[in-house]
């Protein structure tokens, strides 16, 4: 069993919730970068950091995508800014204050290969990096956001799993091969290579997440906090796939258009947020695999075990 003993968080309720906020701020970043990307706007804006030489150029045409996913970036960096600082004054655990200000390299490192991407063109490399970064600061944000939770400060009790694979390392390695996929996924977007990687990738991320979900099911049907995570990767990357066949379809559709069209642009942007919603599903399964189950184990949960009523991802 799984239950959540009473505690005194060791981390304010407020800064899990503004950490909260921040995720959804990220989601949206991450909009409104494939936004540019699927609108072929992101040499609309020829210079960096402003914008024609001013802070709020005109917002027309590819203008308003480019120059208006640089105001978000300038907000979420901000309100890093305020989380590290937040973190750096209330939180006691070491580890976690660390992950702040790594949230905040990560976000000034983004902010660089953005201006870097203008500055020489859209190269391939970079564009990818760009991409694939900002989905590595996504899950770092939802990371902090799961650590500061009063269900991760709870005393939790400690599962058993004597199965193998062990679903500890299960989950961590289909995160990885999605975290792979992203990254073959942005190439491909930002045409460093065609789609026959990605695809394959694709196969590979099918089988582990099945295995994972089966795995959650049959071990620890009864965990709430894991049963739900695992629900969900299963239903996102279901969604992923059928947006991924169907952004696929816009593409060819879109081959011969004078200008994005607007299925393109709808199926390609949903499509990149699947893929992150995708790899927060896992990091959270993976995170609370670690939290709950012991490293070392003889004894698998029974069928009979009481549900875990804790409270996860938000407090």
């Amino acid at each position: 069993m799984a239950e959540a003993k009473s505690s005194t968080p060791s981390v304010p309720l407020s800064i899990h919730r503004f950490a909260f906020f921040l995720s959804c701020c990220v989601v949206l970043l991450l909009m409104a970068g494939a936004l540019v990307t699927s609108n072929d706007a992101g040499l609309a804006v020829p210079d960096w950091p402003l914008s024609y030489g001013s802070l709020m150029p005109p917002m027309v045409g590819g203008i308003f995508y480019e120059h208006g996913h640089r105001m978000i970036a300038t907000g979420v960096g901000i309100l890093t800014i305020v989380l590290a600082i937040l973190l750096a004054r209330s939180e006691p655990r070491r580890w976690v204050r660390n992950l702040g200000w790594t949230a905040l390299g990560l976000v000034i490192a983004q902010g660089v290969l953005g201006g870097l991407t203008v500055k020489f063109l859209l190269p391939p490399p970079i564009s990818t990096a760009h991409a694939t970064l900002a989905q590595l600061f996504f899950v770092t944000i939802v990371s902090i956001t799961l650590f500061t939770s009063q269900w991760w400060q709870s005393d939790l009790q400690q599962l058993e799993d004597a199965g193998s694979p062990r679903l500890r390392a299960l989950a961590a390695w289909t995160t990885v091969s999605i975290f792979c996929q992203l990254i073959l996924g942005a190439a491909f977007r930002h045409a460093a290579f065609g789609i026959l990687p990605h695809l394959i990738g694709a196969v590979v991320v099918f089988a582990l997440v099945i295995f994972t979900g089966r795995t959650v099911r049959k071990r620890f049907g009864t965990v709430r906090d894991l049963r739900k995570w695992g629900i969900l990767l299963q239903s996102f990357l279901g969604i992923q796939i059928l947006l991924g066949l169907a952004a696929y379809w816009a593409v060819v559709q879109a081959i011969h258009a004078a200008q994005p069209t607007s299925v393109y642009v709808t199926l390609t942007v949903a499509h990149v947020l699947g893929g992150a919603l995708t790899l927060m599903a896992s990091v959270v399964l993976t995170l609370s695999c670690f939290r709950l189950i012991r490293r070392d184990a003889t004894v698998s949960v029974a069928a009979g075990t009481p549900d875990s009523r804790a409270e996860g991802f938000r407090a």
